[in-house]
């Protein structure tokens, strides 16, 4: 192998953020996103409309992580893209892009599994941040993902637990719905829950075998629970709006670490990584430090910016599958489900 460095433009476009980096082998030399704050007045991401910005937005986010990285298109060794999970349209948009960009610079195309890149973030070159050793826990948890996953390899992962129904990210938003908080709700309930008391209300964890996950029960249990209070009295929410957050995110908390204690038990695996979405929740990252004294884990928390959905994740997977030579061709397809 030549000590050339090897530069991966690495496009994410699997939901409503149109994003763009580049690597330098695997350290992040630009890493761009542009939110679309179109679906905000909707409660939620219209998948027509998301594809849509992605057309806008493409070509200025590619430009300006170029520009940011000062990296000349000549120089890219590979072009990398998410080929799903996500919403078809939003994926065909950077599949698309990545295609005839590889194509008319004559370089190599790499197709990223979503999943897979939010749980290989943890190799992004960061200061300050360690880098799992194999094998680990990995637990990826976001608006549309609750996962448990045995890595133990950059490309050999067993998914040992998932949710049965509506994933975790779904379950703050939902919750946050519930008590008229606009979208996306789940930062919110974040922001609240910092000076609210955890313990003031309890709600039930829902019992599911094994390592698998449930939240609809607990989001049902929360509606009754605040149509029940806010009949007695009206202003309940507003009274209550610290406690009520801190209660729900104190629940959501205890069942994934529950899941996790029994996983570590299951595999003799004390290595925790996260990734995903949620995981940029201030509460889950402060249990899951404590985990490491209480437990006896080592545990590991990304980069807030390599946690929600963006392009340098896919492109420390493209670095990876590029060393190996896991290339594709303009035959390539996006998926909307695919398989781990």
């Amino acid at each position: 192998m030549t000590n050339q460095p090897i530069y991966i433009l690495a496009i994410e476009s699997s939901c409503d953020d149109t994003a763009a980096a580049v690597l330098e082998n695997d350290k992040v030399l630009s890493n761009i996103v542009a939110r679309q704050a179109i679906h905000e007045e909707y409660g939620g991401v219209v998948p027509e409309l998301a594809s849509r910005a992605h057309q806008q937005n493409i070509v200025p986010v590619i430009d300006v992580a170029l520009k940011k990285a000062n990296i000349d298109k000549s120089q890219l060794s590979g072009i990398a893209f998410t080929q799903g999970p996500g919403l078809m349209g939003s994926l065909l948009v950077g599949s698309s892009f990545a295609k005839s960009m590889a194509q008319a610079l004559k370089i190599p195309l790499v197709a990223v599994h979503h999943m897979h890149a939010h749980v290989l973030a943890h190799f992004i070159d960061e200061a300050g941040y360690d880098k799992p050793e194999f094998p680990f826990l990995a637990m990826t948890i976001s608006g549309g993902h609750t996962q448990i996953i045995k890595v133990k390899s950059f490309f050999e992962m067993e998914v040992i637990g998932e949710t049965t129904d509506d994933a975790v990210g779904e379950a703050f938003d939902k919750s946050a719905k519930i008590l008229g908080l606009p979208y996306p709700g789940g930062p919110l309930i974040d922001k609240f829950a910092q000076t609210g008391n955890p313990k003031a209300f309890q709600f039930t964890k829902p019992k599911v075998d094994g390592l698998n996950f449930s939240f609809s029960g607990l989001k049902t249990q929360i509606l009754y629970f605040i149509q029940k209070h806010v009949a007695e009295n009206p202003n309940f929410i507003e009274e209550n709006k610290n406690d009520i957050c801190a209660s729900i995110q104190y629940t959501i908390i205890q069942i994934l670490m529950d899941k996790l204690k029994l996983a570590v038990a299951e595999t003799g695996i004390n290595q925790i990584a996260i990734g995903g979405g949620v995981s940029a929740n201030s509460g889950i990252r402060t249990t899951l430090k404590e985990a490491e004294t209480k437990y006896g884990w080592k545990t590991f928390i990304p980069k807030f910016e390599y946690t929600t959905d963006n392009a340098a994740m896919i492109g420390i997977v493209g670095y990876y599958k590029f060393l190996e030579h896991q290339f594709e061709d303009a035959s390539v397809v996006s998926k909307a489900r695919i398989e781990f």
